[in-house]
């Protein structure tokens, strides 16, 4: 199992890698079939599956993953339905996440020769989600990518590359518009003021 997390390149589908991600893919479907009331079922189960979970995490069902065992969830996160993940080696998402609808962030990559992708060979790179950030509905984020703190990924974005901290963020490939401000504060939907209660 420590070769997933070396970034080499390894054969992803030997009979005792598909055994264990087996059991982890049950817990999945598991937790997809719950009843959406049973808040409290669903809470129990996100342990079982992800590495870590902050207190106050809520992840919308469907959700997908390789494993679900790399994937280390902080204080707060929300995922909206079809997250998926193929984190073959480990994704961080920080405290206060949020993450839109049909979003993927993909740790796994292959090589571009079709023969050595008949092999079975694989290789991943860790996915980082600073706190705060905000991870527009379908988004992409690929392998080793680190997006930084309260940064926000617009709508649709293929994140290639590093995302700096405080940042609007956009596009395929995803770069930076402009940084978030005071005025970002005061101001939502291109310019609406926010109530003085909401400040």
């Amino acid at each position: 199992m420590q070769l997933l997390h070396t970034g080499d390149l390894y054969i992803c589908n030997s009979p005792e890698m598909f055994r264990l991600q087996m059991e982890y893919r049950a817990l999945i479907w598991q937790y997809n079939q719950m009843d959406p009331r049973d808040m409290d079922g669903h809470a129990a189960l996100l342990p079982r599956i992800f590495a870590e979970v902050g207190e106050g995490c809520f992840i919308e069902a469907p959700f997908y993953a390789n494993w679900g065992c790399f994937t280390h969830l902080g204080k707060n996160v929300y995922a909206n339905f079809n997250l998926t993940l193929t984190d073959d080696t480990h994704i961080y998402i920080g405290d206060d996440v949020m993450i839109g609808p049909n979003v993927t962030i993909a740790a796994a990559g292959h090589p571009l020769h079709p023969a050595l992708r008949s092999k079975g060979l694989q290789y991943n790179k860790p996915v980082t989600i600073g706190a705060g950030a905000w991870i527009g509905a379908g988004s992409i984020i690929l392998p080793g990518v680190t997006i930084g703190e309260n940064a926000v990924i617009g709508a649709g974005s293929l994140v290639t590359k590093d995302i700096p901290a405080g940042v609007l963020a956009v596009g395929s490939p995803c770069r930076v518009v402009r940084p978030i401000g005071e005025e970002d504060r005061l101001a939502y939907d291109h310019g609406r003021p926010v109530p003085p209660e909401f400040l």
